[in-house]
């Protein structure tokens, strides 16, 4: 027994003396399950660097780039005068007249997009309606002052040009907004809440919308983040090319916070605006000369219509274009130089793109029948607002 014991611990001492020269020498031949801690030891897995060193995942850092440089901040100021409660009392206005009141500067915040080297700026009407002073701050961080070159209530754009700016001002660069796609990759682009510039990130959610803010609507809509001050800001595509200007929001947050649903004015209707503001200070539509409604299913019935597209004449202006054209209240109008008429808004945007001066033709439908019936386009009054 004894003899098998001295075996025993001799064998013992051997093998501990052979695990320590390995673990000394040799621990990579050991299995490594555990670290000296106790913790598991896990093999992490590196990520290979690309050829030019980086290891993003997709980025819209390209686009960016592209179009930040030509985003800006707009600042406004205007005079308001207080009035004084005793002023609705018309002894004491005849005695002291209008000169009480405190007056007080107001101030406002919006975005905008350079879209001329020469300096011309693309902004909301509503952004600047009413100011007596602008200041434009660019992404380099100059700040110069602009004046109102013209503006449209009816599709709330406006144009200003920068004082003193040169004529190598960073441009953006325009797209097509008959490209854009629901489910579409856009970017808003502009100065939320006065906090600086800033880019966030959506979708296409619609195209086509018409919510009632302007007279003239065609609006994008889209999940990205628009908040106020981003008004007049711009709205890129994956690539940084403009295909909307960032207008309006619905929401019942306060202080007016994206929910998600904003609108942006397509860079289509954009261009034509903004080219005759340009070129003439104004806007000049087409008219003529009919109160339009929806057709409802209801309607439909009723009239004994195919369908509820077009748009049905509830009146006609005396004297004006359709008039004398012998469009009467009641019919159906259903083209406007051979282009569908889809609703009263879809009429209103098909119009208002003809030319004043010129003919055109209508095509309605009338107790059952279709007639073409050619007329003379009149010209839109004007709300214009010019400095």
């Amino acid at each position: 027994m004894r003899k098998i014991w001295l075996i025993f611990s001799q064998t013992a001492t051997v093998a501990l003396a052979i695990l320590f020269v390995v673990t000394t020498l040799k621990p990579e031949w050991l299995p490594q399950t555990r670290g000296t801690s106790g913790t598991q030891v896990v093999e992490l897995k590196q990520a290979v660097s690309s050829p030019g060193g980086e290891t993003r995942s997709a980025s819209y850092n390209e686009a960016v780039k592209r179009a930040v440089p030509a985003v800006v901040n707009v600042f406004t100021s205007k005079e308001v005068r207080s009035r004084h409660p005793l002023m609705s009392d018309p002894v004491f206005r005849h005695f002291f007249g209008d000169q009480l009141g405190d007056a007080q500067r107001s101030s406002g915040l919006g975005s905008g997009v350079i879209v001329s080297a020469k300096g011309y700026v693309l902004t909301n009407h509503h952004v600047v309606d009413s100011a007596d002073e602008i200041e434009v701050a660019l992404a380099d961080g100059r700040k110069l002052k602009a004046k109102l070159v013209g503006s449209d209530p009816e599709s709330d754009l406006a144009v200003l040009q920068l004082q003193g700016a040169g004529d190598s001002l960073p441009a953006i660069t325009f797209g097509e907004d008959s490209n854009l796609r629901l489910g579409d990759v856009v970017l808003a682009i502009g100065n939320p809440f006065g906090v600086g510039q800033t880019v966030t990130m959506g979708i296409v959610s619609g195209l086509g919308r018409t919510p009632g803010i302007n007279t003239f609507e065609n609006f994008i809509q889209t999940d990205a983040a628009i908040n106020p001050g981003n008004s007049g800001g711009a709205l890129v595509d994956s690539n940084g090319n403009l295909v909307g200007v960032n207008t309006a929001i619905y929401s019942r947050a306060p202080g007016g916070a994206s929910l998600g649903i904003g609108f942006a004015i397509p860079v289509s209707n954009v261009r034509m605006v903004m080219e005759q503001i340009i070129s003439n200070g104004t806007v000049t539509r087409g008219w003529i000369g009919v109160e339009a409604q929806e057709i409802t299913a209801e309607l439909a019935e009723s009239f004994k219509l195919p369908s509820t597209q077009g748009a049905l004449i509830a009146g006609v202006i005396r004297g004006g274009p359709a008039e004398k054209g012998g469009v009467r209240p009641g019919d159906v109008l259903l083209l406007v130089e051979g282009k569908q008429v889809r609703d009263p808004s879809g009429m209103l945007n098909l119009v208002a793109a003809l030319a004043p001066g010129r003919q055109a033709t209508l095509r309605i439908r009338r107790e059952q029948k279709e007639l073409d019936l050619p007329i003379e386009v009149g010209r839109r009054p004007s709300q214009q607002k010019r400095r």
